[in-house]
């Protein structure tokens, strides 16, 4: 296996996302040993061998080999291409997953990338595309990324364990980032959100709405979440519901919180009372920990931060969290 001088090297499965992002960004070779060497299920998992096909459709040149068992990688990366990509992500992580790193891509291609992913579209581990849609994309407007072309929508909702969303994400080439100053978060002005129900009875949307509201509304008047009940081609493979919630503040900060059903057949039936009321509590709590961006995209504020001009970004963050800070 190639391992050129300059190459970096890391051991163990943690980070592997960033690990490659950075890489590509970069461009410089990383090699990383002992993936889950002890383990009884030893080397890559299959949604992280979907994550670096993704890379390789969106790179030109790349090099990537993994050795017989999958427990040593070597990445060389190549040029960030872009143009229109179709990519089936693996079941077992949310689309969240492979998003939150295009996003991180996306701005630095050498043509503007036009993606539609394939999979599930909310699940209870990564952030959902209805939260990336909502937090993420307001950030990335903060930095100059914008246009025409930048939007995020959902075609096809898909839960777990089937999957069977669809999800297409568009995004503009800006080679220079501006500088942030998001230094006053301001006080929260409104609550929007989106109750989502996929093969079961459309009232349940319904209910988690009235309980999510039976909490909010005690802190302020301006709520409204929306329901969104797919039916058919467009509803996935597996049954579900969940809730997202986004509060919006004075001065153009965006926090969120979600909360998704048990997957069919794992763990005990949530009823949809229960998810909306702990959906409420969880964005209060987002709320309460404070910062100019959420917990969710702590990274990639930080990470544009970095990728900027010569010139001071400031931004405040609440209590780091574990994904941000290892």
């Amino acid at each position: 296996m190639a391992t050129p001088a300059h190459s970096l090297s890391y051991a163990g499965s943690n980070f592997l996302r960033q690990r490659l992002v950075l890489s590509t960004l970069s461009g410089r070779p990383v090699k990383i040993r002992k993936i889950r060497a002890r383990d009884d299920d030893p080397g890559l998992r299959d949604f992280e061998a979907s994550f670096i096909r993704l890379l390789d459709k969106v790179t030109n040149g790349s090099r990537i080999e993994i050795n017989q068992t999958g427990t040593t990688l070597y990445y060389q990366p190549g040029l960030l291409y872009g143009g229109s990509v179709e990519h089936d992500c693996s079941v077992l992580r949310s689309i969240g997953y492979y998003l939150e790193s295009l996003l991180c891509l996306a701005p630095f291609m050498k043509h503007p990338l036009r993606i539609v992913l394939r999979g599930v579209t909310n699940d209870q581990v990564d952030p959902s595309v209805d939260v990336l849609k909502a937090t993420a994309l307001p950030l990335l407007k903060q930095f100059g990324i914008d246009g025409e072309s930048f939007e995020l929508k959902v075609l096809r909702r898909g839960m777990p364990p089937g999957g069977g969303g669809e999800v297409f994400f568009s995004c503009p080439v800006r080679k220079v980032l501006k500088p942030i100053q998001l230094t006053d978060p301001g006080k929260i002005k409104r609550i929007r959100g989106m109750a989502y129900s996929v093969r079961v009875s459309p009232q349940m949307a319904n209910r988690i709405v009235d309980s999510a509201r039976s909490i909010l509304n005690k802190f302020i008047p301006d709520i409204y979440i929306y329901t969104d009940h797919m039916k058919g081609v467009n509803s996935g493979k597996s049954p579900g519901f969940g809730l997202s919630l986004v509060a919006e503040t004075t001065n153009g900060t965006f926090l969120s919180a979600e909360l998704a059903s048990n997957p069919q057949g794992q763990g005990t039936a949530m009823l949809p009372e229960d998810l909306g009321r702990n959906c409420a509590k969880l964005l209060l709590e987002e709320i309460y920990r404070g910062g100019c961006v959420d917990s969710t995209n702590q990274s990639l504020a930080l990470l544009l931060m970095t990728l900027g001009q010569q010139d001071v970004s400031k931004v405040l963050l609440g209590p780091l969290s574990p994904y941000t800070h290892p």
